[in-house]
């Protein structure tokens, strides 16, 4: 048997002419970066493929019923049979409200959890299936601290109900307009910046943007410490991240709280739910309903009484007629401001909701807003464009690393 060659010798590569020594460095080189280059490719193909197979999955749209009650179980919510929440509920007993969509009512399963059991009525069965897909292909497949929590359901013949985890305080709406019990600003301002994130985190941080269409002060729930979760997605509809715009279907949202363009015929963005946002954080801060007849008539509407006395430098009275104190004054402007930005007319002219929390939070400056009412007096509002851009340009949201799956649902474009 041949003897093993031996190693060159350390003399070797130092007694090499340096000619030879240079193609010998090279070809090593060469070697190293077409190893690094190949193993990229491979990379970046699987990570194209994959990312293909997810887009066009995700155009895909559901049959019928049937196929979606298949695709929800991979997300592994609970199935009640309607005896049983008749069981969890004493018979539907306690009701904790009810609205255009059903009645909800609390129960306690049998672990001993609390829940509210959304039992869903509507003028056809078509009508009760599209608010049953509604809510549970948004609210089923998002995980945040500020969005109520989807426990399980029931799809029966006799019942289609919703079961979400109970929020012990209830609406903020309660505490606003109603309730002798006065929530201070610290709370109020803290159930603001939660709100805020909640839509930040649906708009641009989940895989498929979900709008949301009716935020509103009835669908802010609280729990025992007063912190917010946004509630009822039974208007929502998720929308692919390429579509800058979508085709609506029907008229969506609270007069009120509703975007303008939402009841045009003509396409809308998701800037519609940071309008609905901007009339919540009016009332928010004036702890009183936007439209209120008894005030005098200049106080009447709330936003363009703000936008009058902030035109004229008199933010600071608007602030005391609200009762907020001295220590809470500048954090108070501060929300005036945003809201102010939040419900401009015209969608482009509206903060993304991470800016608006950023705002919220100190983080930015907030430039002084356009008149958000031209269009009501004629007009035009000029902006410095960079000043502009500083506002309404959209960055990742990334307070939250977990984004949603997949769901398969078409959107017009």
């Amino acid at each position: 048997m041949d003897p093993l060659p031996h190693p060159p010798s350390p003399d070797f590569f130092a007694s090499m002419p340096i000619f030879a020594k240079v193609i010998f460095i090279s070809m090593i080189v060469i070697v190293v970066v077409l190893l690094i280059y190949t193993c990229f490719r491979g990379y970046i193909a699987k990570t194209d493929k994959a990312s293909v197979a997810c887009t066009q999955d995700s155009r895909v749209q559901p049959l019928n019923i049937d196929e979606f009650l298949s695709d929800i179980e991979k997300l592994k919510p609970m199935m009640f049979t309607s005896q049983q929440l008749s069981s969890a509920t004493s018979n539907f007993s306690y009701k904790l409200g009810a609205g255009g969509f059903g009645k909800v009512y609390k129960g306690t399963l049998s672990n001993g959890i609390n829940v509210a059991v959304k039992v869903l009525e509507g003028r056809s069965d078509h009508r009760i299936e599209a608010q049953f897909m509604a809510e549970v292909s948004t609210i089923g497949r998002t995980h945040h601290v500020n969005l109520v929590r989807l426990i399980g359901f029931c799809f029966e013949e006799s019942m289609t109900a919703l079961v979400y985890e109970y929020m012990e305080r209830g609406s903020l709406d309660k505490f606003l307009f109603t309730c002798k019990e006065k929530l201070g600003f610290d709370k109020l301002q803290k159930i603001a910046v939660g709100t805020a994130k909640a839509i930040a985190y649906l708009h641009e941080e989940c895989q498929e943007r979900i709008i949301h269409y009716d935020i509103k002060p009835g669908n802010i729930l609280l729990d025992r410490s007063f912190s917010p979760k946004v509630a009822d997605f039974g208007l929502a509809k998720l929308c692919n991240r390429d579509a800058t715009h979508v085709t609506m279907t029907g008229g969506r949202g609270t007069p009120g709280y509703a975007a303008p363009e939402l009841w045009m015929p003509f396409p809308i963005t998701h800037k519609c739910d940071i309008y609905s946002y901007g009339m919540l954080l009016f009332e928010i801060v004036g702890r009183r309903r936007n439209l209120e007849m008894s005030f005098p008539e200049s106080q009447e509407w709330l936003p363009r009484w703000v936008w009058e006395k902030f035109e004229k430098g008199e933010i600071e009275e608007t602030l005391m007629s609200f009762e907020i104190g001295e220590e809470n004054k500048e954090v108070a402007e501060r929300m005036v401001l945003i809201a102010l930005w939040c419900v401009q007319y015209k969608p482009e002219l509206r903060p993304c909701m991470s800016n608006v929390v950023k705002m919220l939070e100190g983080g930015v400056e907030i430039f002084p807003p356009p008149n958000p009412f031209t269009h009501l007096i004629g007009g035009t509002s000029v902006m410095d464009s960079q000043q502009l851009k500083a506002i309404t340009e959209e960055e990742p949201y990334s307070e939250t690393t977990s984004t949603m799956k997949r769901f398969e649902i078409r959107v017009d474009s």
